[in-house]
């Protein structure tokens, strides 16, 4: 069964902006925590960004706080990236993850890519120099 969809992704310039959705099939969003992770080629799986279900926590990777955004819209079943300021080391492969009973994210945990049992297909996000 097909859980995550990922879309968004494209070629952009240095300090532009993209907004990426992942679209939640099989279970309901609104109890469901979603994570963004990222790999660039010849690198090791990133994670980007964590939403927790309710009023839990959200995280983000060091590397891009203050430039993404994640949202969601448990009504359309989506969980959304906006990124600005995008740059050229943001250049990778985007994908979104779940897991059946993942409701909470965990500081230190939530980067972590080997818990997660359901990933999307990827969308490339490439910054040109």
């Amino acid at each position: 069964q097909e859980h995550l969809v990922e879309s968004g992704g494209g070629l952009v310039q240095p300090g532009g902006s993209l907004r990426l959705s992942c679209k939640v099939s099989v279970f309901t969003l609104d109890y469901a925590a979603i994570s963004w992770f990222r790999q660039a080629p010849g690198k090791e799986r990133e994670g980007v960004s964590c939403i927790s279900s309710g009023d839990g926590p959200t995280y983000y990777a060091d590397s891009v706080k203050g430039r993404f955004t994640v949202s969601r819209d448990n009504a359309k079943n989506t969980v959304y990236l906006q990124m600005n300021n995008l740059k050229p080391e943001d250049t990778a492969s985007y994908y979104c993850a779940t897991g059946p009973f993942f409701e909470r994210c965990a500081e230190q945990v939530w980067q972590k890519y080997r818990e997660y049992d359901f990933w999307g297909q990827g969308t490339q996000v490439t910054v040109s120099s």
